[in-house]
């Protein structure tokens, strides 16, 4: 099984759409994923995850159905350091090196930043949804694996029009690891393409594993910039 995780176009946030760059991007996007063979589509309810899956279904004369919880990951914390609430990642490197329990799986969501602003209960809650969405394809989670059985539909490919935030929660959770260190470690591009396939190499127990994170071969095979909306430093631009 694939789950491919698309992060939205350039967004205007003002207008919850795209910018004219980002419908390029989306135009660009949608050539890519009308060879694919597609199983099922899921968007987030954002108007710009669903403009940005608009040429895609218009191409292939399919829908997708829309799932409240892969909006933008919602769980907003007061960063002492800024004055204000934000989102729950991009921690400047001072508190990040004060708060250790961050990257530490059993305690990152007690740290008392994440807990006033009840990160790990919403955290707790897309994973359960994904969970949920998993076990319609037959995978059925326990503990740090999933279990297969004679229904599973290993050759589905699933995509989910998103965010960059939901996509590190819910990678951090077929993964094993924390958000934090996602969120703070990766960036993901507007279009960028995230791939996490299973493996089974024990009978009838799937590991979900990261094929690729953040690909934008799309844009750059047509000569479309990549957008580094969301990075804080001036990126590389080989």
């Amino acid at each position: 099984m694939k789950l491919i995780f698309i992060r939205h176009g350039e967004p205007d946030y003002t207008i919850d759409s795209l910018t004219e760059k980002g419908w390029r991007e989306a135009e660009l996007l949608s050539q890519r994923i009308e060879k694919w063979e597609v199983t099922d589509f899921y968007c987030s309810p954002l108007g710009r995850a669903k403009d940005t899956a608009k040429s895609t279904l218009q191409k292939l004369n399919r829908t997708a159905q829309t799932l409240d919880w892969l909006r933008e990951f919602k769980a907003p914390i007061w960063d002492e350091m800024m004055q204000r609430r934000k989102v729950p990642w991009d921690f400047y490197p001072e508190f990040i090196n004060a708060h250790p329990e961050l990257f530490h799986l059993e305690k990152w969501s007690g740290n008392q930043v994440m807990a006033e602003g009840e990160v790990g209960s919403q955290y707790q809650w897309v994973c359960k949804e994904l969970d949920n969405l998993l076990i319609k394809y037959g995978y059925i989670r326990e503990g740090y694996r999933y279990h297969t059985n004679e229904n599973t539909k290993k050759d589905a490919v699933v995509v989910c029009f998103c965010h960059l935030g939901i996509t590190c929660a819910l990678m951090s959770h077929l993964i094993n690891t924390t958000p934090s260190q996602l969120w703070q470690g990766f960036f993901l591009a507007p279009t960028s393409i995230t791939v996490i396939g299973t493996e089974e190499r024990t009978p009838k127990e799937a590991y979900f594993r990261c094929q690729s994170m953040g690909d934008t071969a799309h844009l750059l095979m047509g000569n479309e910039p990549v957008s580094y909306y969301g990075y804080f430093t001036d990126p590389f631009q080989g």
